[in-house]
């Protein structure tokens, strides 16, 4: 009988060592980038394109499930060749030139995705939560010259069309009585069940190089307004290798040697459950999943019901998303109705997740491997990443950077601190993005010399593994979402009962964070609860609103420099 190796059978250095020699296919080298002498992986693609073009062998195989519609490999493919060229030719879409994606998850999500990026182009997508004014910043801001967008979104622009100026409107799943002057998805490229008899289209192969950028993802700014972070083909191939590097790297520790991928293994299927507009969605789960082979069960709306559904009728191997959604799968009355035995992992990430959660996972999933991982909007998803036995152990931590990815300490001087302190975490390295768009001085405020400034207070511990303890910058999460607290105080000043406004988190369960606000009403005015939620509400997206609306008539607390002191705000909420 074999014995299974104490854990960890080898330190994450070691991995790391043996994985990135020469000839491994996580070999590293050194390329100067922009300046900056930086590790990459040697083996990554060029490009996305060629990504696109390997010969897998997945043709017949099923890509995308959406409430009854399967779209195999190549019906995906000659529906991605066709907008390609549409693109190009219709409406003159060239490299470099923008497209905005706006829609909820939908197969076309994806086929615009590949559509846009093997042209060269920079795909722009949209958080499909945001309200009109919010699409029309982000359509305006990043310059794009083609939207494709749903039925909801495009009722959402409707009013905003003539400012923005486009070359070209899309409409997907869009009724022909309210398609107005977009021109049909289905007329473009042809009937969502149709793409099985398209030819096979021909467009104009530019040249795309490594660093050429490829996507604008929008984040919120300390300021209230929206960044668009600037990606290269760079940067969104080097987190598909760190996709497959922190699996292997936990083989490793465990004491397993990994064995190149078998090629008649059966598929495997994964819930996807974040919005692909989010660059966990895009960079973690859409892409590393086309490049392996795998089967995407896409959903209208998450609903843990729906979730618990889909995987025992696709025999889906992975699901997750941020750890609001796992709680609420475990937590369902129908949890146990289902048989959820294909199961073999579940990850999670862009949250506070409660240590809890690991020990939930394990009793009701003992042989599935959990994870958890940190990462931002600018460095392409993955920089952490916490691992099956790894995180059982240490369920507060935040893993292990990937190997690519250097990480520094800092006080507010920018000098490291010893080990073990607590300070900002600074990263850098291949996905890392270039800056924001179009915006310099933000640019020069959050990168130093490839450095990308987190805003996130962190400790590491002597095996290098990071502990998330707060946010520098005034933001909170809400079940993955990325709110600036700011956002939504302009949004309360901007009503003429208020004269002082804070937002802060109110700890969530399952959410992580919902928003709370108190503030200070103007003297002789009067306003309520539902009345000032329902006014940020017209402003702001729904998941930005406040749920808990303080008011009161004297002061707010601040310190002597005049910074209110959201510690007692936060105490106040949590009593």
């Amino acid at each position: 009988m074999t014995e299974t190796p104490a854990f960890p059978a080898m330190t994450n250095q070691d991995a790391h060592a043996l994985l990135n020699t020469a000839g491994s296919p996580f070999e590293i080298e050194t390329v100067n980038i922009r300046g900056i002498d930086t590790r990459t992986s040697k083996a990554a693609p060029k490009n996305l394109r060629e990504v696109f073009d390997a010969d897998t062998g997945f043709d017949e195989r099923t890509f995308l499930v959406y409430e009854g519609e399967r779209l195999t490999y190549r019906e995906h493919r000659l529906a991605v060749l066709k907008l390609a060229r549409e693109l190009q030719t219709r409406w003159g879409v060239g490299k470099g030139d923008r497209v905005a994606l706006v829609m909820r998850n939908y197969p076309e999500w994806s086929i615009t995705f590949w559509a846009t990026v093997i042209i060269g182009a920079v795909i722009v997508p949209l958080n499909a939560w945001g309200t009109g004014p919010e699409l029309e910043y982000g359509i305006l801001d990043s310059g794009s010259k083609v939207v494709v967008v749903d039925a909801e979104r495009l009722n959402r622009i409707t009013p905003h069309l003539e400012a923005l100026g486009l070359k070209g409107l899309i409409g997907v799943r869009t009724p022909p009585e309210t398609i107005g002057s977009a021109d049909h998805f289905e007329s473009v490229v042809g009937p969502a069940g149709a793409y099985a008899s398209l030819a096979l289209s021909d467009y104009d192969r530019v040249e795309i190089e490594p660093e050429d950028d490829v996507t604008i993802f929008y984040t919120s700014g300390t300021t209230g307004q929206p960044k668009g972070a600037l990606g290269t083909h760079r940067n969104i191939l080097t987190n598909l290798m760190s996709t497959g590097f922190v699996r292997v790297r936990a083989q490793l520790r465990r004491g397993e040697m990994p064995e190149p991928p078998d090629p008649d293994a059966p598929q495997k299927g994964s819930l996807v459950s974040v919005p692909l507009f989010h660059a966990t969605g895009c960079h973690s789960i859409l892409v590393p999943s086309f490049a392996s082979g795998a089967k995407l069960v896409l959903m209208h709306k998450w609903q843990p019901e729906r979730a618990l559904e889909l995987i025992e009728s696709e025999k889906l191997n992975s699901f997750g998303g941020v750890p609001a959604m796992v709680w609420q799968v475990l937590e369902s009355p129908r949890f146990g109705e289902h048989d959820l035995s294909s199961v073999e992992a579940i990850g999670y990430g862009g949250a506070p997740s409660a240590p809890e959660l690991v020990e939930r996972i394990k009793q009701e999933f003992p042989e599935v491997a959990s994870s958890n991982g940190y990462g931002l909007t600018e460095t392409s998803s993955i920089t952490t990443s916490n691992l099956a036995e790894d995180y059982q152990n240490r369920p507060e931590s935040a893993g292990v950077p990937v190997a690519v990815c250097d990480v520094r300490v800092v006080d507010d001087q920018g000098k490291d601190v010893a080990p073990g302190e607590v300070g900002e975490l600074w990263i850098k390295g291949p996905n890392v993005v270039k800056g924001y768009w179009n915006k310099p001085e933000a640019t020069a405020e959050t990168f130093t010399d490839g450095w990308l400034h987190s805003g996130d207070l962190v400790r590491i511990d002597e095996e290098g593994f990071v502990f998330i303890l707060d946010r520098a910058k005034d933001m909170l999460i809400r079940g993955g979402e990325n709110i600036y607290c700011v956002e939504v105080e302009d949004a309360l000043y901007a009503h003429p009962a208020i004269m002082d406004a804070a937002v802060v988190g109110i700890a969530h369960k399952i959410l992580g964070e919902e928003v709370g606000a108190v503030v200070q009403i103007a003297p002789g005015q009067d306003v309520s609860d539902a009345q000032l939620k329902g006014f940020v509400g017209e402003r702001l997206a729904a998941f930005k609103v406040p749920i808990r609306i303080d008011m009161q008539s004297e002061p707010l607390p601040r310190n002597a420099n005049g910074k209110i002191l959201k510690k007692e705000l936060r105490e106040r909420f949590a009593g």
